[in-house]
C-alpha cells in the first residue's frame, strides 16, 4: 500500500529539529511522495532544500490569499521563473480565496488570476485555498475558462457542502480531503468525501495543522497521518484502505504528473 500526502508544510520551524525522524514515520506509514506547497515565493529555497533531501518531494511556488500584504504584479512573473527553474514543481500554489476576516477581496481576486494565467501558460495545475469564498471562486474560476481556458487543480483541505463540491467537480477539479474530515462535528466535510467520484479523491495533512482523529492530542500534524485520514475515508465510503490508497495514489500520479521513481521503496 502506498499513499500520497498532496500538501504538507515541513519547512516550518516546528519540524527542523527532528525532520529525519519525521521522513522516517512517514515511509513506516506508506507515504510514498509528499506534494510541498508554498505560501509565498521567499519560501521557494527552502522548500527546494528540503527536496533536495528527501527524493519523494516535489513541490509547488505561489502565494497564499491570506499574505497579500506581500502582492505585487511583478510577484506573478517571479513565481513563473521559479516553476520553470526546478523540474520538480509540479503546480502553482497555494492560491485562492479566503474572504474569512478578509478585507482585501479585490486584491486576492487579482492575485488569484495572476496565478491562475502563470498555472495555464505553465501547463501546471494550481493547489486552491477556499474559505468562506466557494460562490466566488466558482464564479471566477467559470470567468477564466471562459476568458482563457481550463486549468487543472486541486481543492485542498475542502470544507464544503456538498452542492459546492459538484460546483469544482463540474470544473474538473479533484478534492483533496484533511483531517478535518476525521472530525466529529464535520459532517458536511463527510457528506462532500462520500460523493467525490474515485477519480477526483485525494488526501493530505496540511502539516503541521489539522492532526487527525486518533491523534488530535499531537500539538503538530505530521505527514504520516495522513494514513489516518485515508482510514477514515475509506470507511467513510465503504472501501478497504488499500482500495481508497490506490485511488487517491493515481489520482496524485495523475494531477501532479508525479515521477515513477518516487512509487519505489522509499530509502
Amino acid at each position: 500500500m502506498q499513499l500520497v500526502d498532496t500538501h504538507v508544510h515541513i519547512n516550518f520551524d516546528s519540524f527542523q529539529p527532528d525532520l529525519d525522524e519525521v521522513a522516517s514515520a512517514w515511509r513506516q506509514a506508506g507515504v510514498a511522495h509528499l506534494v510541498h506547497s508554498c505560501v509565498e515565493p521567499s519560501e521557494f529555497e527552502a522548500i527546494r532544500a528540503i527536496a533536495d533531501r528527501f527524493d519523494e518531494i516535489s513541490f509547488a511556488v505561489g502565494l497564499h490569499p491570506l499574505d497579500m500584504d506581500k502582492w505585487t504584479p511583478a510577484l506573478a512573473d517571479q513565481i513563473r521563473q521559479l516553476a520553470l527553474s526546478d523540474q520538480r514543481v509540479v503546480a502553482i500554489g497555494e492560491t485562492g480565496l479566503d474572504f474569512f476576516k478578509a478585507d482585501d477581496q479585490a486584491c486576492q481576486i487579482e492575485a488569484f488570476r495572476a496565478q491562475l494565467s502563470v498555472a495555464y501558460e505553465l501547463g501546471l495545475p494550481v493547489i486552491i485555498h477556499c474559505r468562506d469564498a466557494a460562490a466566488t471562486m466558482r464564479d471566477v474560476l467559470q470567468a477564466f475558462w471562459q476568458e482563457r481556458g481550463p486549468v487543472q487543480g486541486v481543492m485542498h483541505c475542502w470544507t464544503g457542502n456538498p452542492e459546492e463540491t459538484q460546483w469544482f467537480l463540474d470544473l474538473g477539479f479533484y478534492i483533496s480531503f484533511s483531517g478535518i474530515v476525521t472530525f466529529k462535528s464535520a459532517t458536511q466535510v463527510q457528506a462532500s468525501a462520500q460523493m467525490v467520484g474515485c477519480d477526483r479523491i485525494l488526501v493530505e495533512t496540511d502539516c503541521p495543522f489539522l492532526t487527525p482523529v486518533p491523534k488530535r492530542n499531537q500539538k503538530r500534524n505530521q505527514p504520516a497521518n495522513v494514513l489516518h485520514v485515508a482510514e477514515f475515508v475509506a470507511s467513510l465510503r465503504d472501501v478497504s484502505l488499500d482500495v481508497l490508497a490506490a485511488q487517491t495514489t493515481a489520482n496524485a500520479r495523475a494531477l501532479f504528473k508525479l515521477p515513477d521513481a518516487s512509487f519505489t521503496v522509499a530509502k
